[in-house]
Order: structure tokens, then C-alpha cells, then sequence
């Protein structure tokens, strides 16, 4: 779908992409890149980064060092990112010298819970109850209207189930004591109280959109959470055809409300009444359409780059249903703490199944190394194979 063609010059492969992060999903879009001929640069502060094995150079630079984003620009010509924490300061920095793509303004709403919730809501689009909270006081209060279950997330920053905390799942806790501990995951600073929703599922829906102004939004991926990370993920999602729909015109909106120029991943909540909540956006690839890769025409990765670079946007047709896995880094710990190699061998002998590690070289509890992935001939079978892949490791 094009929404209002713009006059745009489309980049072609030769040129070369700058991306802020090197993490796995800043990898696999340079790998993505790299198969369409694009050359590569990044920016991260981590000197071994995933990225770095397959790019072309990488600059080592905080988040807020706007003077190293100007100098990644100048080498490039188009800017995109991988993770929300580069400062908007750096961004505008990078915008001196090359197209931003998406937008430090788009970005300065999402970094933010607080705003990101109220600019969903100040433009119509349906989230759940929440109250914004700067103090241990606000927060007892904000539960307290609420209705006492509660995710409590930080403002900014957060990631993976870090700087969040819930209130009310525990019985038998007290309730001062639930306030101070979530209170303590928010750092002690500004965040946001949801309201608990009674959840049918989790899905996600990536949406695409160029500087022509062509859009395409992915069918919605089935999400499974363990500790507040994802643990698993399925596309297409098993909803119902209207409520499929619906999932994807409510990403469109959004879209087209930002002028997104990248890609976006707008995470839903299916609650058992039937409705769809907005839960979080975030601007970049995501871990939910890791499955892309396998399950559709056009991965989410040369999607983005096909949006930032306005070339016209891949289809978004599955060609079969694809799952994957996240493999966290407590598969290489033993029960002992000593270090333990996982049984890939075992895992890929399930039919359909493959491997995706991210070269990090530093395993620890609750960090993404990789993921296995597996097709099916449905949904279901797909998450299954996955699931006893994992479970053989």
C-alpha cells in the first residue's frame, strides 16, 4: 500500500548503510545488506560486538557521543539503528550529514514509556490503564486506582524485563513490600504503572514503511514470555481472520502517524473480551520476526533495508509457518556455575531445525547468544519442533 508518494531518490547497492548498534539484530541486518550489495558501518560502544565480524568498519562510541555519530554519517549514505538507547542529540548529530531513518522526533516518543503511552493515546489508538509515577508515594497510589495487579516499568532505558517490576501476583506479600521492590526495579525514578490484562495472548505485528510512503505490515507473530523475555515466537499467529486484520491495519495507523521511514514492531495484547492493547512499540527489527528469515518472501531484515534505502518494500506473504527459540546464555552455565557447551548436535538432528548464534563470546544468565529456529507444516508444529530442539541442547 503507497499512502501520498513523496519525491524520494532511492539508494541503491554500492552505497553504504550506517547502523547505530551492533548488536545481533544490527548483525543480521548487515548480513542482509551485504547480500544486496550495500556496504556497512556501525557504531556501539561494545569493541566485540556481534556486528562487528560483518561489516565493513565500526566505530567504537557511546550512545551519547554526538560527535562520533556525525563522523559514522559522514561516511554513509543513509543512517538506521538496531536499539533505542542512541540519544536524540546523536541523532540529529548523524542527520547533518546523511538521511536518519527512522526520525530522532519518532525516536524521542518511544525511549520514553511515559510519553510513548500518551502519544498512543493522545492520537486514538488503544492501550491499556497506566499512570506515570516519579515517586514511591505516586507509585502506591497508581496501584492502588489500578486495581492492585501491576507491571511497573521504568521510563527510559529497560530491556528484556530489566528495570520492571509487578505488584499484587505473590499471595501473601505485602503490599509495602511489593511497592519498595517495584519501586527499586524502576531505579528510583520516573516510570509507568499498567494495569494487569486479562490476556487471551501476546502478538506482534512489524510493520514497514518507506520515504515514498509505501507500507506493509507483516501478519501478526504469536508471542510466548518466561520471566518477562521472550522465550518463544510463531508466525503467523493463530488469530481470526477479522482480528488478523485488524492487528495489522492498527500497525498501518501507526505507521502512517509517525511517517515511519524503517521499520516497526507493535506489540499487542489479545485480551479474553476480544480486544487488541497496545503494548510497546519499538523502531527497529525485532526479536518476534526473527522467524521472518524462514517463514516469509522478505525477512525483516532486507526489509529495513529496503525501507531506509526507498527501495520498493519486499512481500510479506508466509510462505510456511516458522518458530523460533531464544537461546539464553544459562544454557552455557552448568547447575554447578562452571562453563557448559549445549548439545547442538542433538538439537539439529530435529527435522527443520536451524541454528542462529550471535558470536557473543560472554555468556551469562538472561542474555540472548542466539536462537533455533524450525518451519512446519503448521503453527503449532513449527513451535514444536522448536521446542524439542531446545529441549536436547
Amino acid at each position: 500500500m503507497i499512502t501520498g508518494r513523496l519525491a524520494a531518490k532511492p539508494i541503491l547497492p554500492g552505497s553504504t548503510i550506517g547502523i547505530f548498534g551492533g548488536g545481533q539484530l544490527g548483525r543480521m541486518t548487515a548480513m542482509a545488506a551485504r547480500e544486496m550489495g550495500y556496504r556497512i558501518q556501525v557504531l556501539d560502544p561494545d569493541p566485540a560486538c556481534p556486528a562487528r565480524f560483518v561489516v565493513d568498519g565500526c566505530i567504537e562510541a557511546g550512545w551519547d557521543d554526538s560527535r562520533e555519530a556525525a563522523n559514522l554519517a559522514r561516511g554513509c549514505d543513509v543512517v538506521t539503528l538496531e536499539i533505542e538507547q542512541i540519544s536524540v542529540a546523536s541523532m540529529e548529530a548523524a542527520a547533518s550529514f546523511a538521511p536518519v531513518r527512522p526520525a530522532g522526533a519518532m525516536l524521542a516518543v518511544i525511549q520514553d514509556r511515559v510519553e510513548q503511552k500518551n502519544w498512543l493515546r493522545r492520537n486514538g489508538f488503544p492501550v491499556g490503564e497506566y499512570r506515570a509515577v516519579r515517586s514511591m508515594d505516586e507509585l502506591r497510589a497508581a496501584i492502588g486506582e489500578l486495581g492492585g495487579k501491576c507491571f511497573c516499568k521504568s521510563a527510559t532505558g529497560g530491556y528484556d524485563g530489566r528495570g520492571q517490576g509487578k505488584v499484587g501476583f505473590v499471595a501473601g506479600a505485602l503490599f509495602e513490600d511489593e511497592v519498595r521492590g517495584a519501586w527499586q526495579a524502576l531505579g528510583e525514578g520516573p516510570g509507568v504503572a499498567e494495569k494487569a490484562v486479562d490476556l487471551e495472548r501476546e502478538i506482534s505485528v512489524l510493520v514497514a514503511r518507506a520515504p515514498n510512503g509505501e507500507v506493509k505490515a507483516y501478519p501478526a507473530a504469536w508471542n510466548h514470555h518466561e520471566e518477562q523475555i521472550l522465550a518463544w515466537s510463531v508466525m503467523p499467529a493463530p488469530l481470526p481472520t477479522a482480528m488478523a486484520a485488524e492487528a495489522r491495519e492498527l500497525a498501518d495507523a501507526i505507521a502512517d502517524t509517525f511517517q515511519l521511514e524503517g521499520v516497526l514492531a507493535v506489540e499487542m495484547f489479545v485480551t479474553n473480551d476480544g480486544e487488541l492493547l497496545v503494548n510497546e512499540l519499538a523502531p527497529r527489527p525485532h526479536n518476534s520476526y526473527h522467524a521472518s528469515v524462514r517463514a516469509c518472501v522478505t525477512s525483516q531484515f532486507e526489509q529495513l533495508v529496503r525501507a531506509v534505502c526507498d527501495l520498493p518494500l519486499g512481500s510479506v506473504d508466509v510462505v510456511q509457518p516458522a518458530a523460533i527459540v531464544n537461546l539464553l546464555g544459562d544454557l552455557w552455565i552448568g547447575p554447578d556455575g562452571n562453563a557448559r557447551a549445549p548439545h547442538f548436535d542433538r538439537a539439529l538432528a530435529v527435522p527443520g531445525v536451524r541454528l542462529h548464534l550471535y558470536e557473543k563470546h560472554r555468556p551469562r544468565k538472561g542474555r540472548k547468544m542466539g536462537h533455533l529456529s524450525a518451519v512446519g507444516t503448521t503453527a503449532d508444529e513449527a513451535v514444536d519442533l522448536v521446542l524439542q530442539a531446545k529441549a536436547l541442547l
